[in-house]
């Protein structure tokens, strides 16, 4: 195990201080075979494709979409960037950069990021652009809007706050980094009052909202091993808060919860994810590297199921949508898995054999899932 660890570490580390990167989804295909899937006996969940539309491809980059006042708004590395309301397309622009952040967006204003450090504002209701400003740093991950402020995270974990009204800098936080790092298109997530963020070495930090200044630090991991490879223990997703409890999951390192008032740790269990977590106020929910999800009570850790019929799928972020734990693969597939047990319970399979390396993101009754080949599907769970 820890061989084939290091085998996928080295296919997928993008960031050596000072050389080139490599994109993790630069390929369609892993060079370990799937697990073939069982087939359904029944399902238990009604998944159904809502619309699905082509938009132009995100490679070399992951380009997540965003949902947000009832519509669509998504983005393609050429520059394309449109939104959609219930399948049809309401505007479609040509932001003449290349886009290598994913969208953001509240509903009033829609946000992306270039690999030139530049941060595109546009206004949600007929695209208009409103202002641009510059980080000094390749945007990757998605920017996030709220309330008066854009967070915006770069490639060398730097965040900064922009005003939503004009763009104006407000805050910037930023930490030194390992040597060695994965590159990513993590980003960050925003709490009442407080931004948290995962970093590079296993750490988590909550970050004032109105100021940038830094409320507490925890640690999800600590780095180990006799090499640097092997000391690679980076947060490559989002953390998510359920309850009163705020949750993050590290690559070669462990899923932990902690305390939102404070930082302090509550429970913590062995586990490599890239994929990331989601959570709820009675479990969490984890993608771990070798293709299981996996089920833990959020207050004390208990592992509650393990669905392990998803080998070497390069699992996305799980999702929380009623009854259905949903989860896409590098194969364009989607797969609901029973809330209660992690038993399947349905799959769509979007026949794009492309893979869903965003995070799907939450609609009305279901999910929108985004390819790096540029399919846009909406489907609905029932």
């Amino acid at each position: 195990m820890r061989t084939m660890l290091r085998i996928s570490a080295l296919l997928l580390m993008v960031s050596l201080v000072g050389c080139s990167a490599l994109n993790p989804w630069s390929s369609s295909k892993d060079k370990l075979k799937p697990l073939e899937l069982p087939p359904l006996t029944q399902t238990a969940v009604n998944l159904k494709t809502l619309w699905h539309v082509s938009v132009g491809k995100s490679e070399p980059y992951v380009l997540t979409p965003a949902v947000a006042g009832g519509s669509v708004f998504v983005a393609a590395a050429d520059g394309a960037l449109s939104r959609f309301d219930n399948g049809k397309e309401v505007w479609r622009i040509a932001t003449d950069q290349t886009i290598s952040g994913g969208v953001g967006s509240d509903g009033k204003v829609v946000v992306v990021g270039t690999p030139k450090g530049e941060i595109l504002a546009f206004d949600a209701a007929s695209g208009k652009s409103l202002w641009k400003a510059a980080t000094g740093t390749e945007i990757l991950s998605v920017p996030a809007v709220s309330a008066d402020l854009v967070i915006v995270r770069g490639s060398d974990s730097r965040i900064e706050a922009f005003e939503v009204a004009g763009g104006k800098r407000r805050w910037v936080y930023q930490r030194s980094t390992p040597a060695l790092t994965l590159r990513s298109n993590v980003g960050v997530a925003v709490l009442p009052g407080g931004v948290a963020a995962g970093f590079p070495g296993g750490k988590l930090v909550l970050i004032s909202l109105a100021n940038g200044a830094q409320l507490w630090e925890a640690a999800v991991a600590m780095p180990k091993g006799a090499t640097e490879l092997e000391r690679v223990t980076d947060i490559t997703s989002s953390p998510v808060a359920g309850g009163d409890n705020i949750c993050a999951v590290a690559y070669q390192g462990r899923v932990t919860c902690f305390s939102v008032s404070n930082g302090n740790q509550l429970w913590s269990r062995d586990i490599s994810s890239m994929g990331g977590l989601d959570a709820d106020d009675k479990a969490v929910y984890v993608s771990a590297d070798q293709g299981a999800v996996l089920a833990f009570d959020i207050s004390n850790g208990f592992n509650l199921w393990k669905q392990d019929k998803l080998a070497n799928r390069r699992l996305s972020r799980p999702l929380i949508i009623g009854d259905a734990v949903l989860v896409a693969d590098n194969l364009g597939i989607v797969h609901a898995l029973n809330r209660q047990n992690g038993a399947f319970a349905a799959r769509l399979n979007t026949e794009e054999d492309s893979p869903i390396a965003a995070e799907p993101q939450r609609m009305a009754h279901g999910i929108v899932v985004q390819t790096l080949s540029g399919a846009v599907y909406a489907l609905s769970v029932e």
